[in-house]
């Protein structure tokens, strides 16, 4: 039997009678931890409590109490009651069930199947992960009982020593993988360099090492600004002022400049409503006193992002300006702009670029809907070009996005909570266990001693709101029933036709999943694997199930946790809405890397292209035409020979989402939030608009609407930092 394993975001080691999660270990007894086992063994499925009571104390003549003091150990150890019930159930007269997600290490579980040397190997491996999982003090064990003896010595040593110094120590074993040996890494301590209460991101170093130049985001003073942090004194200095910069940035070889993107409304929109700047800075300077960064290149009718630099007086970055990306090069001195490397049926989604090879790692999606990885020279002359070859463990149409590393021919990156190596004939491999939470790709400090991440925290929680009080003046903090609530993100709720219940997703268990509410006690429906990305939810017409766009492919989750996953060849960007009498959706694809509006026909995996609008969001009404917003937030309606724009809606469109409601007296009626945060109906059968009143703003987004209440996303915590992993020699 494996002796660690995960519920959730707590991982359970049976070795030392404890469970841990956030850095903070319960000690359990054994029976009760037995008895997590037992039910772990037989996730989702109801356990008598007559054979819990046989498995668990076998021998032994126990009372049903025991049994039941015991769950309620386990109950208070996960965050649990009586009341609700997110990990443990009760069955009334049946027994108990597990209905959290649980992951097993399957190496342990198969060892005896293995030769001893290589299961010690796995074994130590497991451990030294697990401990980086938990930020718990820990040392790789073997099964040897030789090198267990020497493995508790050395921890003693270590732990004593750690204590005084760190605040926590973690010790994992990454492997990368090469031609001839494979090189290893150990991470000796992982420190937070930016843990306040702002959103901190895009973390980089500076060419000497000596510094950390982040974004700093603080909501309480809605401002974004540059920021960077001597990493051995620790003092921090702000760089600029009140910025709408969000994305990469780069330094200069010399390090004296830094590029970066900024963004703000454009004065007089005309072809999109975000105009974009290539800025530069004086970073020594800006180490004196806040800078104004000087413009260099002004963009209102293309994006651009994440820019590089390449020599001093070059930058690359990506640009789009129709429905496709394409990487140029742009030079200071000249004040002109060249096209590196583009596609004509496919797209180009991020890159790096390794200053000691002098060459671009691009990584792109090609006609035949894979996922690429492409070797360019600085001239754009293309090197290499393989498809990536992704693990079972990473989803298909998942994107990744890797950064070089100091071993040879391979870059790193993150799925979230796993690390995997990518070589550059597109290999895929595993590097490490889960880890606890999760992190953006590793970017490495130039000594090659250290790296950077960025690890985070999204809380939001969903809510009901009648549209009798929207209608008061103003809307208070406690006017608002809270339908999902936890310490992490809750999303997208949503009313089950003709039911009082309520789905919505969650990643409360560690993981994002499918949950149903009746107001009081919520239930896990699904049961994703690690690292499972959900986005859109919509319920079919009888309320028995729901489709969902799950790593960016459909979906139909069952009442009863049963699923289907439709096959289509495409990539499904956005799920708008759906039709189940007619088995059609509607959708953002990806064909040949352009975004493509199609409906979906799901009984033969067909689609049809509505139109070349960039469109934002779209539901469909009762009588089958479809409303859908573009790119400027404004409403169009399909119409027999033409959409029609709908003049009513000009200035009240968002980036919140509308919703499409059906009533027998009013027909369809589009709910929408403008940019002041009101909520507004519209009916489409007599053109009649109304401003309803003004919603909470730290609103996400509107999801749902059934004619007296209306359901949404608040945003309650978006914190993020930046993390420094020590390498161990």
């Amino acid at each position: 039997m494996a002796q660690q394993y995960w519920i959730g975001g707590f991982y359970i080691d049976l070795s030392r009678n404890q469970i841990t999660q956030n850095n903070e270990s319960k000690k359990l007894a054994p029976k009760a931890l037995s008895l997590l086992t037992y039910l772990a063994q037989h996730q989702g499925s109801v356990v008598s409590q007559d054979e819990l009571l046989a498995k668990v104390w076998q021998g032994s003549v126990v009372s049903p109490n025991t049994l039941q003091r015991s769950i309620a150990q386990l109950r208070k150890a996960l965050g649990d009651d009586g009341k609700v019930q997110v990990y443990i159930k009760t069955h009334a007269k049946k027994g108990y069930s597990l209905e959290c997600d649980v992951r097993w290490n399957q190496e342990v579980i198969a060892q005896e199947e293995k030769a001893p040397e290589t299961t010690a190997i796995e074994n130590a491996k497991f451990e030294t992960d697990a401990a980086f999982n938990n930020a718990n003090n820990s040392v790789a064990h073997s099964t040897n009982q030789s090198k267990a003896q020497s493995s508790t010595l050395s921890a003693q040593f270590r732990l004593l020593i750690l204590a005084i110094v760190i605040t926590f120590c973690v010790f994992i074993v990454l492997q990368f993988p090469t031609s001839g040996q494979t090189p290893s890494l150990k991470i000796g301590e992982i420190r937070a360099l930016t843990a306040t209460d702002n959103k901190e991101l895009a973390g980089i170093y500076s060419p000497d090492g000596k510094y950390i130049v982040f974004h700093r985001y603080s909501n309480e003073f809605c401002s974004n600004n540059i920021w960077a942090k001597d990493i051995e004194t620790q003092q921090e200095f702000q760089l600029t002022q009140n910025l709408n910069s969000y994305g990469a940035h780069s330094f200069s070889k010399d390090g004296k400049s830094l590029a970066f993107v900024q963004s703000e409304t454009c004065t007089a929109p005309v072809t999109q409503k975000k105009c974009y700047y290539l800025m530069n800075l004086d970073f020594e300077k800006a180490l004196i006193a806040p800078q104004k960064p000087t413009v260099l290149l002004e963009c209102k009718n293309s994006e651009i992002r994440k820019p590089q630099w390449l020599t001093n007086n070059t930058i690359a970055l990506l640009q789009k300006t129709t429905d496709r990306w394409k990487l140029i090069s742009y030079s200071i001195t000249d004040n002109e702009s060249e096209t590196l490397y583009q596609l004509e049926d496919g797209d180009l989604v991020d890159f790096d670029y390794s200053a000691k090879h002098d060459f671009f790692a691009l990584f792109s999606t090609q006609s035949d809907g894979s996922y690429y990885i492409n070797i360019l020279k600085p001239d754009g002359k293309l090197v290499s070009s393989n498809q990536i070859i992704y693990p079972p463990e990473i989803a298909p149409f998942k994107y990744v996005y890797p950064n070089f590393s100091p071993f040879e021919n391979q870059l790193i990156f993150s799925t979230g909570r796993q690390l995997f190596t990518l070589s550059y004939d597109g290999q895929v491999k595993n590097i490490s266990l889960p880890i606890d939470e999760a992190m953006s790709s590793p970017v490495f400090h130039p000594d090659n001693k250290r790296l950077l991440a960025i690890k985070g925290q999204y809380d939001s929680d969903v809510i009901s709101l009648s549209l009798k009080t929207i209608k008061k003046a103003s809307v208070k903090n406690d006017d608002h029933f809270v339908i999902a609530r936890s310490t992490s993100g809750e999303d997208n709720g949503i009313f089950k036709p003709n039911s009082e219940k309520i789905a919505f997703k969650s990643d409360r268990s560690g993981i994002d999943q499918l949950w149903l509410t009746d107001g009081s006690t919520p239930q896990q429906l699904s049961h994703f694997p690690i690292d499972t990305f959900l986005y859109e939810v919509h319920w079919s017409l009888d309320g028995e199930s729901l489709l969902a766009n799950v790593d960016k492919a459909l979906v139909q989750v069952f009442l009863d946790g049963t699923r289907k996953t439709y096959d289509f060849e495409h990539q499904i960007d956005t799920l708008f809405d759906w039709d189940s009498e007619k088995e059609t959706a509607l959708s953002l694809v990806r064909i040949k890397g352009a975004i493509k509006f199609v409906e979906l026909n799901l009984a033969d995996a067909t689609m049809r292209i509505l139109n070349d609008k960039q469109v934002n969001w779209a539901q469909n009404t009762k009588d089958g035409a479809i409303v859908f917003t573009d790119h400027m937030d404004r409403f169009w309606q399909s119409g027999s020979v033409e959409d029609q724009l709908i003049e009513e809606l000009k200035a009240q469109g968002s980036d919140k989402r509308f919703v499409i409601h059906n009533s027998d007296v009013d027909g369809d009626e589009i709910y929408g939030i403008n940019e002041d945060f009101q909520l507004w109906s519209y009916s489409l059968h007599d053109e009649r608009f109304n401003v309803i009143g003004d919603v909470p703003k730290n609103l996400d987004y509107l999801t749902d609407v059934n004619g007296t209440e209306v359901l949404m996303t608040l945003r309650m915590i978006a914190r993020k930092e930046v993390v420094e992993l020590l390498l161990d020699e």
